[in-house]
């Protein structure tokens, strides 16, 4: 049987489904952090280029000194970065155009603009 039969053999319900809500729609008032530990990863272009370099030269450290350099200061950038968004997490700072915001950001919004009813 071909598909276009099947689908003519069922009309279509021209009554819409009516709406029943189960829950009240409204946020609640707070986050929890539960989800907010995520690893990242971070620097791979560097470490991959590091590794490849330590493959040729059969591990040798003194002639891919020049990879190394650049993976330690992409994760030295990567952890200050972490430590200056925990910084401003911890003080309840909104950047404006932040995407990633942490459940401590997000509950002061959500006190900032509660939602009534």
């Amino acid at each position: 049987m071909r598909l276009t039969a099947l689908l003519a053999w069922r009309k279509a319900s021209s009554e819409p489904v009516p709406f029943q809500e189960r829950l009240p729609l409204k946020l609640k008032p707070t986050v929890s952090g539960k989800g907010d530990k995520v690893s990242e990863v971070c620097c791979i272009q560097e470490m991959s280029v590091m590794l490849a370099c330590f493959k040729t030269y059969e591990f040798n450290q003194a002639l891919c000194s020049k990879e190394i350099d650049s993976f330690k200061n992409c994760y030295a950038k990567h952890m200050n970065t972490k430590q200056v968004k925990k910084e401003q997490a911890e003080k309840g700072i909104l950047t404006p155009g932040e995407k990633k915001l942490s459940y401590k950001q997000v509950n002061i919004l959500l006190k900032r603009y509660p939602n009534h009813k």
